[in-house]
């Protein structure tokens, strides 16, 4: 008899990801539970705008109900539960909204919706109780932050998921819930874990984590991309969990892609600090894990330890920072600094001076190259950027000054991408908060069930603490220069106005260099221009693997930066370009 195991297939990254691939997991193999993660922090505030603009009724990711329309016939017959943050900032419109669904198709399901989350009600009374709404990457108190807050949601955990589908709930609507919560809360269910399976809940959690990002799991966005097969129909990621907490991950076969270690690893350094992965239902320890493949697109992982959660939920919170506007000005040719410069004191005479923003940016990137062979090659890029609580001072007028310089100003002139009128800027602002303020409640059924944290429920404190791993020492012999993504993989990506850089080998030997070579001194050498900012190492050896967290490089997060890569989804590569000397025997080992 073989041992049981849960199928949770994933359809959705992001808001915006693949329509079609909700049918396909469910047609395309047998599967438990369909999820799907559409929530980001940037996410919420484009659902907090649809609110405004189409009223308090929405606010939920609407692409959802065109998949379960789509696959609601096929999980009724196949028994498969569907579980998704979909919900966003209103889950109990997008229930009613699928309860409509099915009753016209004609078909019975029992959905479940889940709140809690929104914190905005009880702002006032939360401070008044002492939370402070610090930031936890700038150490200021949101009450500092001078701004107006929009939305504000707390990260829930996976109980309530648990508890909906014990009351028998087909569909679960969730609000914010942690992105691997879609996926522990099913595993919790199928195998009746208790709040203290520390291991057991650290293992669904890695498998959660893994699959939360659909396709990069699968050959999507992966460094050494030669060695997938094929780029069409890229499989989703499916993790096949058993009772312990071990996993596979695999996808359907017959789909383009590929799962192997390197496809795993490399999600799994995706977007995370240190390797203690905090969730308000365990905390994981990455560097506990193992990943090993054991057959052609199915990768095992083990051994990933749990400790007891914090006294503390995470919460997403979004400010009105302002405004903004700005334009990137091409320069070509000879001369660009001075281009440059001439560009710049225009247009800021003819507005009356830098200072009465709230905040500029210029930024030169000498793209140019000398005696260039093409035209592109010969051209520079400036980014001007400004930003004001006050919309006139950034909107109209600032585009038309920069449009009245085109024919009075440097030589060559164009512009790159279209003309803009200013736009608002969206502050990110993580936080924390005692989890004695959670109030969690499930809808089902016309009942209300009330899901208190663990943290809460005055269990004993379990903390693992990994033993140190000794390193052997790097190779030495010939060196050859050559670029580090040669031997390399990296993953990149946000953690609100924060970045890291994921970076693994793929044998012992290469992991003794990288991790002698590349000290966070090195990185910021390799990397100057972003040397300026704080920047903390972890080791992961189990899985041959460095993780690098970027402060602040991301300003106020995604939609506040001024960055050309506002996610920093390209860092990882750019590291890979430069080049560094390898022992020789590295590349003869990589063969």
């Amino acid at each position: 008899m073989s041992e049981e195991i849960i199928k949770i297939a994933n359809c959705s990254g992001y808001y915006g990801d693949k329509l079609s691939a909700a049918k396909e997991m469910v047609d395309g193999g047998p599967i438990d539970v369909l999820t799907g993660d559409y929530l980001a922090e940037l996410t919420m505030t484009i659902l907090f705008n649809q609110k405004m603009q189409r009223g308090e009724d929405k606010g939920y990711v609407g692409t959802f109900l065109k998949q379960v329309k789509a696959v609601a016939k096929s999980c009724k017959d196949k028994n498969i539960k569907i579980v998704t943050n979909a919900g966003g900032l209103n889950p109990s419109s997008m229930a009613n909204e699928i309860e409509k669904i099915l009753e016209e198709l004609n078909i019975s399901l029992k959905v479940a919706y889940i709140t809690g989350d929104d914190l905005m009600p009880r702002m006032d009374t939360l401070k008044e109780e002492g939370e402070s709404f610090l930031n936890i990457d700038k150490n200021i108190p949101i009450d500092k932050s001078g701004c107006q807050t929009l939305t504000a949601n707390a990260y829930l955990g996976a109980w309530g998921i648990k508890e909906a589908l014990d009351a028998g709930a087909d569909i679960v609507v969730c609000p914010r819930v942690t992105d691997a919560a879609v996926v522990i809360g099913p595993a919790a269910w199928k195998f009746n874990w208790k709040r203290d399976d520390y291991d057991a809940l650290a293992g669904a959690l890695a498998a959660g984590h893994i699959i939360e990002c659909g396709c990069q799991a699968t050959g999507g966005n992966y460094s050494f991309f030669k060695e997938v097969p094929s780029f069409d129909n890229v499989g989703y990621p499916i993790a096949e969990i058993k009772k312990d907490g071990t996993f596979y991950i695999t996808k359907h076969p017959g789909t383009g892609g590929l799962v192997s270690t390197g496809t795993v690893t490399a999600q799994l350094l995706y977007e995370i600090s240190a390797p203690a992965y905090l969730n308000p239902d365990v905390i994981a320890h990455f560097d506990t894990l193992n990943i090993e493949e054991v057959s052609k697109d199915r990768v095992y992982v083990t051994g990933c330890r749990g400790s007891s959660p914090t006294n503390t939920h995470k919460v997403c919170i979004n400010l009105a920072g302002g405004y903004r506007n700005g334009m990137e000005f091409i320069l070509t040719g000879i001369d660009i600094e001075e281009k440059a410069e001439i560009i710049t004191d225009a247009l800021f005479n003819s507005v009356g001076g830098k200072e009465q923003f709230d905040e500029v940016s210029i930024l030169l990137d000498r793209t140019d190259k000398k005696d260039p062979n093409s035209n592109e090659e010969a051209m520079a890029s400036l980014r001007i950027s400004v930003k004001s609580k006050d919309p006139d001072l950034v909107g109209r007028m600032f585009t038309a000054k920069m449009i009245e310089l085109a024919l009075a100003n440097y030589p060559g002139f164009f512009t790159g991408g279209g003309v803009r009128s200013g736009g608002p800027v969206l502050v990110y602002w993580p936080a924390l908060i005692d989890s004695k303020h959670i109030k969690e409640t499930v809808h089902v059924d016309g009942k209300e069930i009330d899901v208190i944290p663990t943290n809460q429920l005055d269990l004993e404190e379990t903390y693992y603490q990994k033993q140190p791993v000794e390193i052997p020492p790097p190779p030495s012999g010939e060196t050859i220069k050559k670029p580090l993504g040669d031997i390399f993989g990296a993953r990149s990506g946000d953690k609100g106005g924060c970045a890291n850089i994921g970076v693994w080998a793929k044998n012992e030997n290469a992991f003794s260099f990288l991790n002698n070579y590349l000290t966070v001194e090195k990185i910021k050498e390799l990397m100057p221009d972003i040397s300026k900012f704080e920047i903390e190492r972890y080791e992961l050896p189990n899985i041959l693997s460095l993780n690098f967290y970027i402060h602040d490089i991301l300003e106020d997060g995604v939609s506040s930066n001024t960055r050309k890569d506002g996610q920093a989804k390209s860092l990882g590569e750019y590291l890979r370009a430069k080049y560094a000397d390898i022992p020789k025997s590295l590349f003869e080992e990589n063969i």
